[in-house]
Protein backbone atom coordinates (compact mmCIF):
# COMPACT_ATOMS: atom_id res chain seq x y z
CA UNK A 1 0.00 0.00 0.00
CA UNK A 2 2.89 2.55 0.79
CA UNK A 3 4.15 2.51 -3.02
CA UNK A 4 0.40 2.85 -4.14
CA UNK A 5 0.24 6.01 -1.49
CA UNK A 6 3.19 7.39 -2.70
CA UNK A 7 2.56 6.91 -6.47
CA UNK A 8 -0.44 9.05 -5.60
CA UNK A 9 0.92 12.04 -3.83
CA UNK A 10 3.49 11.91 -6.45
CA UNK A 11 0.95 12.03 -9.24
CA UNK A 12 -1.23 14.78 -7.52
CA UNK A 13 1.45 16.93 -6.65
CA UNK A 14 2.67 17.59 -10.09
CA UNK A 15 -0.73 17.66 -11.35
CA UNK A 16 -1.90 20.39 -9.22
CA UNK A 17 -5.43 20.07 -9.90
CA UNK A 18 -8.36 17.44 -9.34
CA UNK A 19 -7.48 14.30 -11.19
CA UNK A 20 -10.54 11.63 -11.35
CA UNK A 21 -9.86 8.88 -9.05
CA UNK A 22 -10.30 6.68 -12.11
CA UNK A 23 -7.56 8.23 -14.40
CA UNK A 24 -4.79 7.70 -10.65
CA UNK A 25 -6.11 3.72 -11.64
CA UNK A 26 -5.30 3.63 -15.07
CA UNK A 27 -2.00 5.28 -14.39
CA UNK A 28 -0.80 3.53 -11.30
CA UNK A 29 -1.98 0.23 -12.78
CA UNK A 30 -4.40 -0.75 -9.93
CA UNK A 31 -8.28 -0.93 -8.97
CA UNK A 32 -9.93 2.34 -8.35
CA UNK A 33 -10.69 0.31 -4.90
CA UNK A 34 -6.83 0.37 -4.12
CA UNK A 35 -6.82 3.79 -5.18
CA UNK A 36 -9.51 4.90 -2.75
CA UNK A 37 -7.37 2.88 -0.04
CA UNK A 38 -4.60 4.72 -0.81
CA UNK A 39 -5.98 8.16 -0.72
CA UNK A 40 -7.44 6.88 2.71
CA UNK A 41 -4.10 6.20 3.81
CA UNK A 42 -2.77 9.41 1.88
CA UNK A 43 -5.06 11.56 3.88
CA UNK A 44 -4.68 10.35 7.50
CA UNK A 45 -1.02 11.06 6.86
CA UNK A 46 -1.29 14.57 5.44
CA UNK A 47 -3.75 14.99 8.34
CA UNK A 48 -0.86 14.34 10.76
CA UNK A 49 0.53 17.75 12.86
CA UNK A 50 3.52 19.48 10.83
CA UNK A 51 2.36 18.39 7.50
CA UNK A 52 1.26 21.61 4.86
CA UNK A 53 -1.24 19.59 2.67
CA UNK A 54 -4.80 18.04 2.54
CA UNK A 55 -6.28 15.83 0.10
CA UNK A 56 -9.20 16.91 -1.35
CA UNK A 57 -11.80 14.30 -2.42
CA UNK A 58 -15.14 15.44 -4.37
CA UNK A 59 -16.98 13.69 -7.27
CA UNK A 60 -14.63 11.12 -8.20
CA UNK A 61 -11.68 13.32 -7.80
CA UNK A 62 -8.73 13.88 -5.75
CA UNK A 63 -6.21 16.96 -5.49
CA UNK A 64 -3.02 18.09 -3.08
CA UNK A 65 -3.99 21.64 -1.58
CA UNK A 66 -2.66 23.35 1.21
CA UNK A 67 -4.38 23.30 4.77
CA UNK A 68 -6.01 26.56 5.81
CA UNK A 69 -3.92 27.68 8.87
CA UNK A 70 -0.88 28.00 6.66
CA UNK A 71 -3.32 30.29 4.41
CA UNK A 72 -1.17 33.65 6.18
CA UNK A 73 2.54 32.06 4.72
CA UNK A 74 0.56 31.55 1.39
CA UNK A 75 -0.91 34.17 0.89
CA UNK A 76 2.36 36.16 2.14
CA UNK A 77 4.13 34.58 -1.19
CA UNK A 78 1.07 34.74 -3.63
CA UNK A 79 0.91 38.79 -2.48
CA UNK A 80 4.84 39.06 -2.60
CA UNK A 81 4.90 37.21 -6.50
CA UNK A 82 2.29 39.24 -7.59
CA UNK A 83 3.40 42.70 -6.29
CA UNK A 84 6.50 42.16 -7.81
CA UNK A 85 7.90 41.70 -11.39
CA UNK A 86 7.55 38.71 -13.66
CA UNK A 87 10.34 36.47 -12.95
CA UNK A 88 12.99 34.75 -16.20
CA UNK A 89 10.48 31.44 -15.28
CA UNK A 90 7.64 33.79 -15.45
CA UNK A 91 8.96 35.51 -18.77
CA UNK A 92 9.48 31.89 -20.27
CA UNK A 93 5.78 30.38 -19.46
CA UNK A 94 4.88 33.49 -20.70
CA UNK A 95 6.55 33.06 -24.05
CA UNK A 96 5.57 29.48 -24.43
CA UNK A 97 1.78 30.36 -24.17
CA UNK A 98 1.66 32.87 -26.42
CA UNK A 99 3.72 31.63 -28.83
CA UNK A 100 2.27 28.17 -28.76
CA UNK A 101 -1.43 28.57 -27.14
CA UNK A 102 -3.28 27.08 -26.81
CA UNK A 103 -0.38 24.90 -25.25
CA UNK A 104 -1.34 21.75 -22.44
CA UNK A 105 0.50 22.41 -19.24
CA UNK A 106 2.49 18.88 -20.30
CA UNK A 107 3.93 20.79 -23.19
CA UNK A 108 4.97 23.59 -21.01
CA UNK A 109 6.62 21.63 -17.83
CA UNK A 110 8.09 19.12 -21.18
CA UNK A 111 9.59 22.22 -23.11
CA UNK A 112 10.83 24.17 -19.70
CA UNK A 113 11.55 20.61 -17.87
CA UNK A 114 10.06 21.80 -14.93
CA UNK A 115 6.19 21.74 -12.78
CA UNK A 116 4.54 24.76 -13.91
CA UNK A 117 1.53 25.43 -11.74
CA UNK A 118 2.46 28.05 -9.88
CA UNK A 119 3.81 29.74 -12.13
CA UNK A 120 0.57 29.13 -14.67
CA UNK A 121 -1.89 30.05 -11.64
CA UNK A 122 -0.02 33.50 -10.70
CA UNK A 123 -0.13 34.42 -14.66
CA UNK A 124 -3.89 33.58 -14.59
CA UNK A 125 -4.59 35.80 -11.69
CA UNK A 126 -2.49 38.67 -13.86
CA UNK A 127 -4.95 38.25 -16.15
CA UNK A 128 -1.74 37.32 -19.19
CA UNK A 129 -3.00 33.89 -19.64
CA UNK A 130 -6.62 31.81 -19.58
CA UNK A 131 -7.14 28.32 -18.59
CA UNK A 132 -10.35 26.43 -20.97
CA UNK A 133 -11.51 23.08 -21.66
CA UNK A 134 -9.07 21.33 -24.35
CA UNK A 135 -11.52 20.52 -26.93
CA UNK A 136 -9.29 17.35 -28.21
CA UNK A 137 -8.78 15.70 -24.82
CA UNK A 138 -12.09 15.42 -22.18
CA UNK A 139 -10.86 16.58 -18.84
CA UNK A 140 -7.71 18.30 -20.15
CA UNK A 141 -7.39 22.20 -20.06
CA UNK A 142 -5.36 24.29 -22.58
CA UNK A 143 -3.47 27.56 -21.89
CA UNK A 144 -3.85 30.82 -24.21
CA UNK A 145 -2.55 34.46 -23.96
CA UNK A 146 -5.35 36.81 -23.28
CA UNK A 147 -6.47 39.71 -24.96
CA UNK A 148 -4.77 41.95 -22.47
CA UNK A 149 -1.60 40.44 -22.88
CA UNK A 150 -1.92 40.84 -25.93
CA UNK A 151 -2.91 44.55 -25.73
CA UNK A 152 -0.31 45.08 -23.59
CA UNK A 153 2.66 43.93 -25.78
CA UNK A 154 1.06 46.03 -28.51
CA UNK A 155 -0.33 43.57 -30.95
CA UNK A 156 -3.88 42.15 -31.79
CA UNK A 157 -3.39 39.09 -32.44
CA UNK A 158 -0.44 36.11 -31.44
CA UNK A 159 0.59 36.26 -34.96
CA UNK A 160 1.44 39.60 -34.55
CA UNK A 161 4.38 38.35 -32.11
CA UNK A 162 8.04 39.18 -33.11
CA UNK A 163 9.07 36.32 -35.72
CA UNK A 164 5.72 34.34 -34.14
CA UNK A 165 5.78 31.60 -37.44
CA UNK A 166 9.88 30.29 -36.71
CA UNK A 167 9.47 30.24 -33.18
CA UNK A 168 6.25 28.74 -33.16
CA UNK A 169 7.21 26.04 -35.92
CA UNK A 170 10.51 25.60 -34.00
CA UNK A 171 9.00 24.71 -30.78
CA UNK A 172 6.11 22.72 -32.11
CA UNK A 173 8.75 20.49 -34.50
CA UNK A 174 10.92 19.95 -31.30
CA UNK A 175 7.38 18.84 -29.78
CA UNK A 176 6.84 16.37 -32.69
CA UNK A 177 10.17 14.89 -32.21
CA UNK A 178 8.99 13.98 -28.37
CA UNK A 179 5.53 13.38 -29.11
CA UNK A 180 5.68 9.88 -27.33
CA UNK A 181 6.98 11.93 -24.13
CA UNK A 182 4.53 14.51 -24.25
Amino acid sequence: MKNITAKLEALLFVHGEPMKISRLAELIGTSVEEVNAGLAVLSESLNSPGRGLLLMTSEGKAMLVTKPDLGDAVKALTTEELDSELTPASLETLSLTAYLGPVTRAEIEFIRGVNSSFILRNLMVRGLIAKEADKERAGSFVYRATFDFLRHVGVSRAEELPEFAKYRDLIRNISKQNENII
